[in-house]
């Protein structure tokens, strides 16, 4: 995967360090290690915030390490964070998404880390990912092994994702085992529901092909059996090659593509170069690393929902 590998700070690691054997016991395992009175939980961007504030409701004080806004993939850790981390009762992440938190979360001795990336399975995408000839990226520079990380666009994985962070936190929190179990049942019937939207309102479609700034959408276009083109691969602010626009044109005409997809949280000057030269429109298609004000949405289903609109006006649904 083409994503800059960030390797955590010196002055990052000096800091954990520093913290010594007194910070460390006292944050083990107590659920008050904040001052919350609450399991204090530490998730590393939103998508994976979202899982904790929904499974935990009242029992969870969930901070995330990326600001709303922030590329996830560019994230510098800072020494402050890393404390915080070490102060919490669980820390929630995406291994291989953001190197500096998982050099944070190994030298950690907090006593519940859950990988989301353990919980389903991940696969190697490329700049074409989908129902028919999907390229596989085996590049193992950058992320480890160049399996795609976005697993939280396709509901189907989202969802069991979601049962196995439920577990991590009965285990972590038996006290509301119950209320864990409740949460975690009706987040996944609600993503069992955006999945049979997903399914249903794909299942007609003038083309199956969609162009993206970058290739976040592999495993959605999977699960429906699409296929997406995209400008930068995995990484979203590489520069595509020439050849590579050109390809993208050749086949826009081919397949009938009418819509160039960009997001909120990068530059759209590519996509909307791309579009003009090829006489397409251009729509934003979001790969949910973050609500903002520019979002479709106040959270996670709210931009599905409004991703799906966009992919059914872009694909031609009937």
């Amino acid at each position: 995967m083409n994503v800059r590998r960030r390797l955590i700070s010196a002055a990052a690691a000096a800091t954990v360090t520093a913290l010594g054997t007194a910070t460390l016991t006292a944050c083990g395992g107590d659920a008050t290690a904040a001052g919350t009175g609450r399991l204090d939980v530490v998730a590393s961007f939103y998508p994976m915030a979202f899982l904790a504030e929904r499974i935990g409701g009242d029992h969870v004080y969930v901070t995330s390490l990326t600001s709303p806004g922030q590329e996830p993939h560019d994230l510098e850790i800072s020494p402050k964070q890393i404390i915080g981390i070490e102060k919490s009762d669980a820390v929630l992440y995406l291994k291989n998404l953001q190197p500096s938190v998982d050099a944070a979360v190994a030298q950690s001795s907090v006593g519940t880390k859950i990988d989301a990336a353990s919980l389903t399975t991940l696969e190697q995408h490329g700049n074409e990912v989908g129902g028919h000839a999907a390229s596989h990226d085996t590049s193992k520079n950058g992320e480890a092994s160049g399996l795609d990380p976005h697993i939280w666009l396709d509901p189907v994985r989202y969802a069991q994702v979601a049962e196995g962070v439920g577990k991590a936190f009965e285990k972590a929190d038996p006290d509301h085992a119950g209320d864990y179990r409740k949460n975690t049942a009706s987040l996944v019937e609600r993503l069992d529901a955006l999945n049979t939207a997903f399914k249903d309102g794909l299942a007609n479609t003038r083309t199956k092909v969609f162009i993206t700034t970058h290739a976040a959408f592999g495993y959605l276009a999977e699960r429906y059996g699409l296929t997406e083109e995209a400008i930068n691969g995995l990484d979203p602010e590489s520069e595509p090659s020439a050849a590579r626009v050109k390809d993208l044109e050749t086949m826009a005409r081919a397949d009938g593509v009418s819509t160039v997809f960009y997001e909120t949280l990068v530059s759209d000057k590519t996509a909307r170069t791309i579009a003009a030269d090829a006489g397409l429109r251009t729509d934003v298609l979001d790969p949910l690393e973050g609500i903002t004000g520019k979002s479709r949405g106040k959270d996670y289903f709210a931009v599905q929902q409004a991703n799906l609109k966009a992919l059914q006006t872009a694909l031609g649904a009937k």
